[in-house]
Parts: structure tokens; sequence; C-alpha cells
């Protein structure tokens, strides 16, 4: 018998198998790709934000909803815990200007292969799990079909996004046989789909600056790109849940400015100049912020009513990109599913962590901290009850 099978290496079942290790178990860790920590390696890519340094209770609001229900677990392994952490592998880590921590090194190729190098186990790449075969967990691997009985498992197979580096969403159905209750999958921390005029093909790739996003209550300064696909990028990630449940989007072009000071402005006299020309010149409209006035409010009107427009342009959009393209996912295995030491109620024995639970958070570090902290959390309990 397998005393401690943890499915699923990326940074939660990583985490959940450090976890088990320090409690003395012996871990085998399965991953159905070639390699472990693909969609960690991609995250890596952009600097690989491990964390963000603020006060605990403003970082865990920002995982909303589900807040309540990862506190404590996040309160396990805060981002102070995740520095250490990373330092304790030899990464040493910065803060940037809003807070973010990276590692230094900026990518994550480096503290994978710490953290492997760390941990005593048994790892087995190619192996895709099939589902349940009576009490036994089945697998596709290079030899065929393999089962296993495990004392205890971890779950921590990803989300519905970014299918070819992992997280493809196909232990669902698996767990719904079982009786475990799922919410749906939904996008988060997506790009939204234009369709776009022919106008807009010369800023494609174009980014987006000096802007505020009003969406519902949420107030949002940060840049955005204008791609052939759509609006993409953290600003509009910052916004996206709200988005996705309906909530319409309109940008203040001139957040430095007053509407009244936007007003005064448009009062001078505008001679022979085109109205594009004239914009540039008397608010310092650049390229991109003027091709979407053009865009979303053309025909433009005039006088204090475009001032208006300026500081409040609506804009229309056609609903979320597809759900791989999504950074991260919101839906999964719900609280309801699990215990608080998060074991499926329905399979004892068998614990969940990482982004196939129901949860959701804005891009800037709180995706790869509740990762972590949730299959550290996992692990532990996973320990306990095969001890």
């Amino acid at each position: 018998m397998t005393d401690a099978l943890v499915i699923g290496a990326g940074p939660a079942g990583l985490m959940a198998a450090q976890a088990l290790l320090a409690a003395g178990r012996k871990v085998t860790l399965v991953e159905a790709k070639p390699s472990i920590g693909r969609k960690f390696l991609m995250a890596g890519k952009s600097g690989l934000n491990l964390t963000k340094d603020e006060p605990i209770e403003q970082f865990i609001a920002a995982y909303g909803q589900a807040a309540p229900w990862l506190a404590s677990m996040i309160a396990e392994f805060d981002p102070r815990a995740v520095k250490d952490w990373a330092q304790g592998l030899g990464q040493d880590v910065f803060s940037g200007s809003t807070g973010q921590i990276f590692p230094k090194a900026m990518k994550a190729s480096p503290l994978l292969r710490a953290w492997v190098q760390s941990l005593d186990l048994e790892l087995r790449t190619g192996w895709r799990w099939a589902g349940w075969e009576n009490e036994a967990l089945a697998f596709d691997t290079p030899d065929g079909r393999v089962t296993e009985t495990p004392r205890v498992t971890v779950l921590a197979l990803g989300g519905a996004s970014w299918a070819r580096l992992g997280s493809d969403a196909a232990w669902a159905p698996w767990l719904l046989e079982q009786g475990v209750e799922l919410a749906p999958f939904k996008p988060a921390n997506m790009g939204f789909q234009m369709n776009w005029s022919a106008h807009m093909t010369p800023f494609f790739g174009a980014p987006v600056k000096g802007c505020a996003l009003h969406v519902a209550d949420q107030v949002h300064r940060g840049e955005f790109v204008i791609s052939k696909r759509g609006l993409e990028g953290g600003g509009i990630y910052a916004v996206s849940r709200a988005m996705r449940e309906g909530a319409a989007l309109t940008l203040d072009l001139l957040p430095d400015l007053t509407l009244e000071q936007v007003t005064e402005r448009l009062a001078r006299p505008r001679g022979k100049l085109s109205i594009s020309s004239y914009l540039r010149k008397t608010l310092r409209l650049d390229g991109a912020r003027m091709a979407l006035v053009n865009e979303f409010a053309r025909p433009l009107p005039q006088g204090p009513a475009l001032a208006q427009t300026l500081k409040a342009l609506e804009v229309h959009h056609a609903g979320p990109r597809p759900i791989d393209e999504a950074i991260s996912t919101a839906g999964g295995v719900t609280q309801a599913a699990v215990n608080d030491g998060l074991m499926l109620t329905a399979r004892p024995g068998v614990f969940c962590a990482g982004e196939m639970l129901d949860w959701e958070a804005p891009t800037g570090g709180y995706l790869l901290t509740a990762c972590f902290a949730t299959g550290l959390w996992a692990g532990r309990h996973a320990a306990e009850w095969a001890a």
C-alpha cells in the first residue's frame, strides 16, 4: 500500500507533499505531464509574483466571498511565511512599489528546482489520474493502466484554464460521480472580447495608461492592453469578476483632472484643428486612449457633454474570453463538500487543495499564496488523518 499519494505537481501539490513529509509520511507525487510545475513556470515568465506585503486583513479581503473560508489557512501561511519559505530555499526576494513580492531571479525555475530538491519523495511523471476503480485510484501511465490504494490522498489537480499546461478539469466528472458538490467553472482574471472596427487594427498590442476603470463600486487605476481579441492585462483583470457578473465598465480617461477642469480646457478655441488633434493638444490624450474614444463615442458630442464622455467613457464588450485563456478560474469543489481540513466528506481519506477548490482572487500574489496555503493545510490534515 502506498502511504501518502499526492496527485498534481503544481504549487499546491508540492506544498501538500512538503507538509506530509514533515509529518513523517512516505510520499509519492504523481503528475500527468512529462514535467512538473508547468503553470507555475509560466507564471514566472512575467516575474513570479509570489505574494503581497500588506496588512493581513486587507490581504484576506481580496478573496471576496471565499475570504472567511480561506482566512485560517492563509493565516497559517501568510505573506511573511511565503517570503521566509522562499528565502529558506536560497531564493532572495524583493518588494515592488505596490508591495508585490518577487524572487530576485524574477523567474520560477530556480525556486522550483530548489524546492523539488528539498523534498525526499518518489516522483512519477506521465501518470494521469483516471478516476476510481472501486476503492483504488486508477492511472493511465506510460506502462498502461495502474491502480494505487494509498493510505491517504491529496488531490491538487488545478482549475479549468490553460489545459495545455495540465489544468483541464478532467477530474470533475469523477468527483461528481462520488457525490462531491462542484460549483460551475467560470473564467477569472481574464480578458474581454471586443468586436473592434477596422480603425482599431493599428493599436493592437498598445498599452492604455493613465486611466481609471470604474466597475460597480470599484475604481481601479491600472494599465491594460488593446489586443486583437479585446481588452486584457492587469487593469482589466482587477475588475474582471464584477464585469463577468454583468457590471458595466466605464473609463475615466483623465483621472487626474476634475470634470470642471476638463470642461474648462474644452472651452478653449479649436481653430482649424481636427477634433482628434484638438483633444491631443488640450488634454494630452495619446493614441490608444484617443482610439478608444473614437471606437465607443462617435459621433463625439460637443461642449460639456464631451467632457462627461471623456470622464466616463462607456465600454461595450462581447463577454469574457474563453475559460481556457483565463489566468485562473472560479468554481470547483465547494466548501460544503469538504470538512475543515479540506477532506472530501464523500471520500474519507481524500483531501483537496489549490485551484480545484471553489475560490478566486485577483492577480498580484493572491493566487499563488492561496495555492501554497491550501496545499499546506490539506497536507497537514491528511498527515493527521493517516496517523
